[in-house]
């Protein structure tokens, strides 16, 4: 077992749970760092490769993941479908959750896959926090011809862990390809 994590203070987090020995974890970036051994799974989740902004830092993270598999590993990733149907012409931006404490929506560029979530909490006192975190998002379509270019096979996908049948109105994707 062996896991890259881009920031050292999650990196830290993880050592005050579990040792170096028990959860080895390189600091770095999942694109282009590499850690000792070959694995029978590789996974990203939680919409993590989306991270990744550019389309060539993806292609190098499936790359990186083939790489990293042992012949018949599977690389599995969990990854949100972009919900580009709820953006009529000329709309730019879509509310993915809106509550007394929380407004949060997505501004996408469908021509780019640049997209942002941006996130107003209120606070206990009543005071506003803004933040953001930027993202490329990525058609599942578009994961299986990286995951062809890494030279993995497609075997599988579904809407969520539970192996829920992935349809045309799916939000989300747990999708699985194999190296030969």
């Amino acid at each position: 077992m062996a896991g890259i994590e881009l920031s050292q203070p999650m990196a830290d987090q993880l050592r005050a749970e579990a040792s170096a020995d028990e959860t080895p974890v390189t600091v770095g970036d999942m694109a282009t760092t590499t850690v000792s051994g070959v694995f029978s799974l590789v996974y990203v989740v939680w919409n993590s490769i989306g991270n990744l902004r550019t389309q060539d830092e993806q292609v190098a993270c499936f790359q990186n993941a083939a790489d990293h598999l042992a012949p018949g590993g599977r690389f599995v990733i969990e990854l949100w479908v972009p919900p580009l149907r709820r953006f009529p012409p000329g709309q730019t931006a879509v509310p993915f959750d809106v509550s007394d404490s929380h407004l949060g929506f997505d501004t996408m560029d469908p021509v780019t896959q640049q997209g942002t979530s941006h996130h107003y909490t209120r606070d206990n006192d009543g005071s506003i926090r803004y933040g953001a975190s930027n993202f490329r998002f990525i058609w599942p379509a578009e994961c299986d011809l990286m995951a062809r270019l890494a030279g993995l096979v497609f075997e599988g996908r579904n809407e969520d862990w539970k192996r829920t049948l992935f349809t045309s109105d799916t939000t989300s994707h747990v999708s699985v390809w194999r190296k030969p």
